[in-house]
């Protein structure tokens, strides 16, 4: 994964804060995976958005996966953050993620979007 260089001590004193959490720590391992399978991607010329959505259920179906949305939330935040494809992959995922609008305003603010709520009510309410 190539961390952007002034990221880079950021991005792993921000790794080692989860390195004793399962949950954490595999929001990272995913993160890193999923990333380095993407730049195989993009080095023959594909786009993020080409690649992300295989590339992320490939890694996913790895013995040691088996990710949450809230993880796969958590995979976008950490490479939006620190990844040099971040970037394009947070406006990607807001947009492929969005119902409504809330994707185009989540790219706006530059935040990432939770693919992991929930809806509660009625169905057609």
């Amino acid at each position: 994964m190539k961390i952007i260089k002034k990221k880079k001590e950021e991005y792993e004193a921000w790794k080692a804060k989860n390195a004793n959490d399962g949950y954490g720590s595999c929001c990272f391992r995913y993160a890193e995976a999923w990333a380095d399978e993407m730049e195989l991607a993009i080095a023959q010329g594909k786009t993020i958005a080409d690649v992300a959505r295989k590339t992320s259920k490939d890694v996913d179906r790895r013995p040691e996966f088996g990710i949450t949305g809230f993880m796969y939330g958590m995979a976008v935040a950490i490479l939006s953050q620190s990844w040099i494809h971040g970037e394009e992959l947070r406006r990607w995922h807001n947009l492929d993620t969005q119902i409504g609008d809330e994707g185009e305003r989540a790219n706006e603010k530059g935040t990432v979007l939770n693919p992991a709520l929930l809806s509660i009510g009625k169905a057609g309410s």
